[in-house]
């Protein structure tokens, strides 16, 4: 940032006219002026061999300046100075005093820092005491031991000049047995604004109050019909409970006037937390939270406070652009989310907070900027662009401090926050002397930027760091509400800002990628932070599609991927990557329980048959659009259908099951592999596939011809014996009973017919056979008898049946 030179036309302060008193050699050789201390009003430093030891000896005590009010003093008010000595040395201090030494007026931003850096008393630099009864005294400091002091002055007592930055400075001078004459033992510098009268031309301050917090959310919901949300922790009810984080900004912020940047993760966190929430514990148990009522307190008092007041709203999750930008751009669908996060952004903050933000305005981490960077920014739709002064620096020596909006070419444009007023509360403000000395550096540094050019309108935006801890926006809350009583600046909103006139020498080009720093490039989400995102978005499209109610699984796992790329996860890479796969590790899980249950082998025994395949939803919403496949890997043996495969559409009511039969054919013998695949109608797969054997046997078309021609031929023999038994029951029933030929006919008790002779026949009465051997009996003793009487050739007679 180019700075201004000394002002013209000014009349020099008391303290300056001292300065130049005190010799022109010791403005024309700094070196000999910080080793060489001059006479003072009435106290006699020797110049001689004491003037290193006190150089040396300035820091043995420790001075801190706790307090300082008013911070910006006017006419008519009395300067209080409080805080406290520590002795850091080994010998005991005596004779000790503690003093103000006001000036000289500085004349440019530079000089301010320059000053602030500076350690220990230089003479020539560091004016003399204002003396008199405006210090406070002590008869001795033991090594070690701290004391308190407050000094009161009245503003005129300090004899300023005109309107100017000036230096304060607060020492203590003493004694020790080792040097018993007085010296400076300890000095600590602040500045005093001085502007005790209405500027003609204010200066337009627009500062930004963050209400931004880390990632608490997970996308685990649970199964009932409220989707009860479950949290990774409950340090969020910590943030905004009395006296938490988030609580003291919001009760700071409400006093002040700013321009509010929320990020809506923020808003939809806490309003989850209004109604039943659960965090999540050891072992994916989770415990009910009981912070309901501190949520909805928070939540009404910010509704309250916003309106009326000027509110953008980041991107969901507040996503990292330069992350995205150097790693994530080339990642297929990584724009996607930061144009989702965009677009759910308005309705978010409308929602809850009942007001309309801005959200066009984009914010990379700590205002660096570089060509890619504006692209990414800017693609989501966005046209302004939050940078920092530090990154797109003056180059053309403008002697002020310009204007923050600049056009940047595409319609964009460049709103610049000052760097110094911007990172004026990053270090530890819980120290009563930090927070001090930040105050009043920062009041410095604005009175400067007035008084560079004091007629030239102008319009300055501080942006401070994303989530200030509660001490640093105590201290923040000190400065803003300081300056804005204050006599050179008043309040603008952001969009005003964004409108002003540009400076028009003031840059507007863009660093190259090359510039952007180091220390911001390491905290950045690698490029597989941005492929993982994308794989769980990938299968989280697939599980959509199936199901009934795609709002109870889109929408909370569509926000737990915006934060997976959250600007917060800067300088926690491994918590990320945690919350990440935690988000894949849920989805997996819920997509796995609309699955296929595993089969066991089965056996083909004949040539067709049905195969059933179940399929399992374990969700309480039921799915559909989903395809059964079930395909078998030797379609010469067996054929699912009329072909290799067959598919079938799924559809299955929530917590239930479905069983589809397929209808096989068989044509050869041997072991088939068959494969069951769930697939979505777009033809991906879904979950994992089934494998099963089938064994087929039994199934040859001879084997078939000859079970068919066996079982004809039990059919006819069957027929045979009906026909023969009706044939032989028939003829006896036409013979007379008494007859011979129905005497030699009888029946067993199964109905067979015997036909085997009872008596003898008219070839003897004594009815032995007359024929030949053979014909009736044995030839041989031996032989068996017949089964049947030897066959006539005899023709037959009328009637007569001859059974073969």
């Amino acid at each position: 940032m180019a700075e201004a030179a000394d002002f013209q036309g000014m009349s020099p302060s008391p303290a300056r006219r001292w300065l130049r008193r005190s010799g022109a050699l010791l403005a024309g050789v700094p070196l000999l002026a910080g080793l060489l201390q001059l006479p003072g009003h009435t106290s006699a430093y020797a110049a001689d061999k004491t003037s290193v030891a006190k150089a040396t000896g300035s820091s043995t005590v420790d001075v801190s300046v706790d307090s300082l009010s008013p911070s910006a003093p006017t006419d008519g008010d009395t300067l209080t100075v409080s805080g406290s000595v520590t002795n850091n040395g080994k010998q005991t201090v005596t004779d000790a005093h503690v003093g103000l030494r006001v000036g000289p007026s500085l004349n440019s931003r530079s000089a301010i820092d320059s000053a602030a850096k500076r350690t220990g008393f230089q003479a020539g630099l560091d004016p003399s005491e204002v003396g008199g009864k405006y210090v406070a005294k002590f008869s001795k400091l033991a090594s070690g031991v701290s004391q308190r002091f407050s000094i009161s002055v009245p503003v005129k007592e300090l004899d300023l000049g005109s309107e100017g930055v000036y230096q304060l400075g607060v020492s203590l001078a003493g004694r020790t047995a080792a040097q018993p004459w007085e010296q400076i033992l300890g000095i600590q510098r602040t500045f005093l604004p001085w502007q005790p009268g209405e500027v003609d031309t204010k200066t337009k301050t627009t500062y930004l109050w963050p209400l931004i917090s880390t990632v608490h959310l997970t996308a685990e919901t649970g199964s009932d019909e409220q989707q009860t949300p479950v949290f990774q922790n409950d340090d969020l009810a910590k943030e905004i409970s009395p006296g938490g984080r988030l609580d003291q900004l919001l009760s700071l912020g409400s006093a002040l006037d700013v321009t509010w940047v929320l990020d809506p993760d923020l808003l939809a966190s806490v309003d989850a937390m209004r109604d039943s929430y659960r965090i999540q514990g050891e072992n994916r148990t989770t415990t009910p939270g009981r912070n309901q009522a501190v949520a909805k307190a928070w939540l009404d008092r910010l509704e309250k406070t916003v309106q009326d007041k000027k509110v953008v709203a980041l991107p969901f999750a507040d996503p990292d652009l330069a992350s995205l930008a150097h790693n994530g751009k080339n990642v297929t669908g990584s724009l996607s989310h930061l144009k989702d996060a965009t677009d759910v952004a308005s309705s978010t903050v409308d929602t809850i907070l009942h007001v309309k933000p801005s959200t066009d305005f984009a914010w990379p981490a700590d205002g660096a900027v570089d060509p890619s960077i504006v692209k990414v920014a800017t693609s989501a739709g966005a046209d302004k662009v939050i940078a920092r002064s530090d990154s797109l620096r003056e180059t053309d020596g403008l002697p002020y401090t310009p204007s923050a909006a600049r056009p940047i070419g595409g319609g964009t444009t460049a709103v610049v926050a000052d760097a110094r007023l911007s990172t004026a509360f990053q270090g530890d403000m819980t120290k009563a002397d930090s927070s001090t000395l930040a105050v009043q550096e920062f009041l410095a540094q604005s009175l400067m930027i007035n008084l560079q050019d004091p007629d030239a309108q102008r319009s300055i935006v501080v942006a401070p760091q994303r989530m200030p801890s509660a001490s640093q926006a105590q201290t923040m809350a000190q400065a803003l509400g300081a300056l804005q009583d204050g006599n050179w600046s008043e309040a603008q909103d952001l969009s005003t800002a964004a409108k002003a006139k540009p400076d028009p020498g003031a840059t507007t080009k863009v660093p190259s990628g090359s510039s952007y720093p180091s220390s911001l490039r390491k905290q950045e989400l690698p490029r597989a932070a941005f492929e993982q995102i994308q794989a769980t978005q990938t299968r989280l499209d697939n599980f959509q599609v199936i199901l009934t109610d795609k709002s109870r699984v889109v929408t909370p796992f569509g926000r737990a991927i915006d934060r997976g790329m959250s600007t917060s996860w800067r300088g926690a890479a491994s918590q990320a990557e945690t919350f990440r796969k935690g988000v894949k590790s849920y989805l997996d899980g819920l997509t796995g329980l609309v699955h296929l249950i595993d089969k066991s082998d089965a056996k083909l025994s004949g040539r067709s048959a049905t195969i059933p395949v179940t399929v399992q939803n374990n969700l309480v919403q039921g799915v559909d659009n989903l395809v059964l496949r079930l395909t078998s890997n030797k379609p010469n043996r067996l054929k699912i259908g009329d072909g290799p495969y067959a598919e079938q559409p799924i559809r299955v009511a929530g917590e239930h099951s479905q069983s589809v039969k397929f209808t096989t054919s068989a044509e050869a013998n041997g072991p088939v592999e068959v494969v069951a695949q769930l697939y979505t109608e777009d033809g991906q797969a879904y979950g994992p596939k089934v494998t099963f054997e089938v064994k087929v046997t039994e199934i040859t078309a001879t084997v078939m011809l000859v079970i068919g021609g066996g079982v004809l031929l039990l059919v006819l023999a069957g027929f045979r014996m009906y026909t023969q038994r009706k044939r032989a029951a028939a003829r006896q029933a036409e013979e007379p009973a008494n007859s011979p030929e129905a005497e030699a006919v009888n029946t067993d008790a199964a109905g067979t017919v015997n036909t085997e002779d009872t008596e003898g026949d008219a070839d003897g009465p004594s009815g032995k056979s007359g024929a030949e051997p053979g014909a009736d009996g044995p030839e041989h003793p031996s032989d068996p008898t017949p089964d049947t009487a030897p066959e006539s050739t005899d023709p037959s007679g009328t009637g007569e049946r001859v059974d073969r």
